[in-house]
């Protein structure tokens, strides 16, 4: 058997448990399993579970901006001093630092 095929049967065997409501004793008595087995695939489990990231968890996704225009892209706001200033796409850098150094020597 493959290992998938291997886990798959023990989360059969473990969902039967869950399932049936019987103690641990007579269910693997009535399976012939002894019950260190059973624990012991419960462990798998809850470890494998533990490894692969459930539906709560943040996750990354990949974001394409085709198609936007400048305008649509928010301004990025500079404070300097108590004067705040909206620099928009496609600014002129050589203008931003003029302005920037005025507002410094007047704030």
């Amino acid at each position: 058997m493959s290992r998938e095929e291997v886990a798959e049967l023990r989360n059969s065997r473990i969902n039967d448990y869950r399932a049936s409501g019987e103690r641990v004793a007579a269910w693997c008595e009535r399976h012939q399993v002894t019950s260190h087995q059973l624990f012991y695939w419960m462990r798998k489990l809850k470890k494998a579970d533990r490894q692969t990231p459930s539906a709560s968890e943040p996750k990354w996704v990949a974001l394409s901006l085709e198609g936007t225009t400048p305008d649509a892209a928010p301004p990025i706001l500079v404070r300097v001093g108590t004067v705040a200033v909206e620099v928009r796409v496609g600014f002129e850098p050589s203008v931003f630092a003029d302005v920037v150094r005025t507002l410094k020597t007047l704030c």
